[in-house]
C-alpha cells in the first residue's frame, strides 16, 4: 500500500497528471486540511493540486517517515520548491516572489482496491506564506513586539 502513495507523490513531483490521476479511485476524495478545500474524483483532484505546481514549478515531495496500518497509509512529507508562479489560495492570488520554501506536512491516505480512496493533506500554510515573504514569521513578530515598550 505504501507503494501506491510513493507512486502518487512521484507522479506529482514529475507533473505527470495522467499517472497522478491513475493513483486515485474513481470516487476518491481529496482534502487540504488547512484550507478545508475538497475535490472529488481523479480529474477534479488533479486540476485542484495543479495550482501548487503552477506556483512552485519545481515543487517536490520527499517522504521522511511512513506508517501503514490496516487500509491507511500515513506519510510525513517534506515539501520544497521555489515560488515562481502565481499562488491561488484562500487569500486570493499571490504573485511570484522567487523565494524558496520548505515545509513539513503529512498525507493520510485510505487505500481501497490498490488505489487512493481518500487523501487528507496537512501542512503549515502560514509558514509557506512567511517563507515566500508575504507575511512576517509569527515568532519574529512576537519577539519584535516584546522588545518594544508597551504603550500606555
Amino acid at each position: 500500500m505504501l507503494d501506491i502513495v510513493k507512486k502518487h507523490l512521484s507522479e506529482f513531483n514529475a507533473g505527470n497528471w495522467t499517472g497522478y490521476k491513475a493513483t486515485f479511485a474513481a470516487n476518491a476524495v481529496y482534502q487540504e486540511m488547512p484550507t478545508s478545500d475538497r475535490a472529488r474524483g481523479p480529474e477534479e483532484i488533479a486540476k485542484f493540486v495543479q495550482k501548487w505546481k503552477r506556483a512552485f514549478p519545481d515543487l517536490k515531495a520527499t517522504i521522511k517517515n511512513s506508517i501503514v496500518s490496516g487500509d491507511k497509509v500515513v506519510v510525513e512529507v517534506d515539501w520544497e520548491g521555489t515560488h515562481n508562479g502565481p499562488l491561488e489560495g484562500p487569500l486570493g492570488t499571490i504573485q511570484a516572489t522567487s523565494r524558496k520554501g520548505n515545509v513539513a506536512g503529512a498525507l493520510i491516505c485510505k487505500i481501497e482496491g490498490g488505489k487512493i480512496a481518500e487523501a487528507r493533506v496537512y501542512l503549515d500554510f502560514l509558514s509557506i506564506l512567511a517563507q515566500i515573504g508575504v507575511m512576517p514569521r509569527l515568532g519574529a513578530v512576537g519577539a519584535a513586539s516584546a522588545a518594544q515598550p508597551a504603550a500606555v
